[in-house]
């Protein structure tokens, strides 16, 4: 039972990371809105197509008549993450039956089963809220955490036996606070994107032809809350708000880069174990990687391909600072934590 417990976590792990590639995808065409309704799509489980059905559907939404490639890019990204929920829940249940097995985690899997129905709100809250940035937002970091603890349960797994310090274990300062700044940076990145604000500094690396853009409205660009009701689709702030917000994402990239940079290389160079080394080489690796899209997806003005990579390789530069915390519990030899 625990093979197939693992081998479920292992699919969960790759049906995260596709329903959060699929979930930008449908934020960046536009598609977010492309079912109006929640579950289904024009109240049915599949896009209306036929002539019939098609009138139907802009009867009953006249203020949304049916596009059919938003509608089935967003029905693409609702049945995978269906998908990704029934793994979880199958998982979970198998934990659950396993638990008198001291390899199985019960806890964690029951989490993820939380947090994967807590996700399935925000879904639900993304439409009828009509793609309110704070929720847009919130479902980005939900599916994060959806991937990380998936992935964290993977690495339990696969290291497990490897633990050569007594618990309670301490994740070491600079991995955690580098988990916390990546952190921080995606969830900037998603109110980047949910505000429509990705183009608001045109070049790089300057904004508006400057170091320091004078055209802004922080104020404005980071209200939370606006009220029910408001159509956001597109956006709704002005210039300088979005400025404001870009060059904030771009700043806050300024300091994860720093920080994760000094934590990959000092943890590829430490000699502490092979895990932390191979592991601090992940981060720097998906690190440049994640620069370049970002400015490549500034220069070459929002290119689909471009813009789905950058958030595709920020979940994998996740999962890396996640792996390098985890070595840090695991790994470490006794006298590299004192």
């Amino acid at each position: 039972m625990y093979n197939w417990y693992i081998r479920l976590i292992g699919l969960t792990v790759v049906l995260a990371l596709v329903v959060v590639i699929l979930g930008a995808w449908v934020r960046l065409t536009d598609a977010g809105l492309g079912c109006p309704d929640w579950p289904g799509c024009y109240g049915s489980l599949i896009v209306p197509e036929d002539a019939i059905a098609v009138a139907d559907a802009n009867a009953a939404y006249p203020e949304r008549p049916v596009e059919a490639d938003k509608a089935w890019h967003e029905m693409i990204h609702r049945f995978a993450a269906t998908t990704l929920g029934l793994s979880i829940l199958i998982a979970t249940l198998l934990a659950w039956r396993n638990r008198d097995d001291p390899a199985q985690p019960v806890k964690m899997p029951i989490a993820l089963l939380g947090v994967v129905i807590f996700q399935g709100l925000l879904g639900m809250w993304t439409v009828t809220l009509l793609l309110k940035p704070l929720i847009v937002m919130g479902h980005l970091l939900g599916g994060l955490t959806t991937l990380g603890m998936a992935f964290w349960l993977t690495l339990e797994h696969l290291r497990r036996g490897k633990v050569t310090v007594s618990r309670p274990r301490q994740i070491a300062v600079p991995a955690l606070l580098g988990l916390i700044v990546l952190v921080g940076q995606i969830a900037l990145g998603g109110w980047t994107s949910s505000n429509y604000a990705a183009l608001a500094c045109p070049d790089v690396p300057t904004c508006q032809g400057s170091w320091w853009p004078e055209d802004t409205d922080f104020a404005e660009g980071f209200v939370m809350w606006r009220g029910l009701g408001i159509d956001y689709e597109f956006g709704v702030l002005e210039a300088p708000a979005r400025v404001a917000i870009h060059y904030s994402h771009r700043l806050g990239a300024l300091a994860a880069f720093l920080l994760l940079g000094f934590l990959g290389l000092g943890a590829s160079r430490s000699g502490a174990s092979a895990a932390i080394v191979r592991s601090g080489q992940f981060v720097i690796a998906a690190l440049i990687a994640q620069l370049l899209l970002g400015v490549g997806v500034v220069w070459f003005g929002l290119p689909l391909f471009l813009a789905t990579a950058h958030n595709g390789v920020a979940a994998l530069l996740l999962l890396a600072t996640i792996n390098l915390n985890h070595a840090e519990i695991t790994c470490a030899p006794p006298d590299a934590r004192q």
